[in-house]
């Protein structure tokens, strides 16, 4: 009998991997993969100014087409585990739920993962095709020695994959709500505005930047930048600080600072986006403000994975499994499906995102097994169609 998701998910969460720790977490998931007939490898990167991080790339079969499972087995810090109902490394169940760090985001997952993998290669081992995971340590870290790399040494070894479903919890709800096809981008600038420091009573002596700030931010946010696509939302810029550091009210401050961060979609580049907020900066400015603006480098762009044969092979799964239609949906943060997409056709789909990085933490038994079968039924349908 193969193991079931629960075992699988339980053995997970009992292995303290916060990040960058691996925790016993990769390797736990080596022993039962290579038991299963797949080659595994467990590459370390590093990079100096960064923890070293351990990885797990594995592979069961030759032929194509290439199905790979992709996550990430490190965890955020539990935070005062005092506050828990359950010990967040126990793997406790409770009410029908299992407790922990890492239940939905994203161990839960990749317990599903491997037990759909698992049953389906019991079922036919010697199917056409093959089916590989790609789990990292780094992706709740700086996301430097992780999937990045990973895919680089994949790729130097000759590896090319045909899809790839990424397990994060994309459910906002319900199991079956919400497949991500694609991810917007994200683009953080500073703005800085210059002045003269003074006393406000003598302002003929001194420049106020705050004014100047004013007219910088209105004409940042005076138009939208798009107003969507028919896969993603309008672009939207959200100024996250403004400062001008000056705990004396009868000061006039020297220079005031801004910090704005945009969620763009398909429309833009980050290039052609930082064209356009300098064009904006600048008609604002005119020939009277003084400022300075830096665009943080950035490795989230924007993707899509167009509606196709694959993605409705998850979707007709989905409804299969729970009889809910899915949203196509291309909403929420960064995930590390902006790497994979580079090399193939990536989909996100996982489970019920809403106790991820909370106390208590937790995921319904029952939804380990629906999204076991939701796996399962992928796994059949995809390699059918390849036969």
């Amino acid at each position: 009998m193969e193991p079931s998701p629960l075992f699988l998910a339980q053995s997970l969460l009992r292995c303290p991997s916060v990040t960058p720790e691996e925790g016993g977490a990769l390797a736990f998931i080596e022993g039962v993969l290579k038991e299963a007939g797949f080659e595994v490898h467990r590459p370390v990167f590093s990079e100096p100014g960064t923890p070293d991080v351990e990885n797990l790339y594995a592979r069961y079969g030759s032929d194509e087409p290439y199905l790979l499972f992709a996550g990430h087995t490190d965890v955020v810090p539990p935070g005062d585990a005092s506050r828990w109902s359950h010990d967040p490394f126990s793997g406790e169940i409770h009410g029908g739920e299992l407790y922990g760090r890492g239940a939905v985001d994203m161990k839960g997952g990749i317990a599903c993962m491997m037990a759909a993998a698992l049953d389906f290669i019991h079922g036919d081992p010697g199917f056409k095709g093959s089916i590989g995971f790609l789990i990292t340590g780094d992706e709740e870290g700086p996301a430097i020695n992780g999937t990045v790399k990973l895919l680089e040494w994949a790729k130097g070894r000759g590896e090319r994959f045909d899809h790839c479903i990424l397990g994060e919890p994309t459910n906002p709800n319900q199991l079956g709500d919400m497949i991500k096809i694609g991810r917007r981008g994200s683009l953080t600038g500073r703005i800085v505005v210059e002045g003269c420091q003074g006393h406000v009573a003598y302002p003929h002596l001194a420049d106020n930047p705050i004014p100047g700030m004013m007219r910088l931010l209105s004409g940042l946010l005076s138009e939208p930048l798009d107003h969507g696509t028919e896969h993603f939302d309008a672009s939207n810029l959200e100024v996250t600080t403004v400062d001008v550091g000056n705990p004396a009210s009868n000061v006039i401050p020297a220079e005031a600072r801004a910090t704005f961060n945009i969620r763009f979609n398909d429309l833009w580049t980050p290039q052609s986006l930082e064209e356009e907020i300098d064009r904006r900066l600048r008609e604002a400015a005119g020939n009277t403000v003084r400022y300075r603006l830096t665009m943080n480098p950035t490795n989230a762009v924007a993707f899509l994975t167009p509606p196709n044969a694959f993605v409705g092979f998850v979707a007709d799964a989905i409804k299969a499994e729970t009889g809910f239609q899915p949203k196509l949906s291309t909403t929420g943060g960064t995930s590390d499906a902006r790497f994979i997409v580079k090399d193939c056709p990536v989909v996100e789909f996982g489970l019920v995102g809403q106790t991820m990085h909370q106390i208590d933490e937790r995921v319904p038994v029952a939804d380990l097994d629906r999204l076991t079968g939701i796996y399962r039924k992928v796994l059949d349908a995809y390699f059918a169609a390849a036969s």
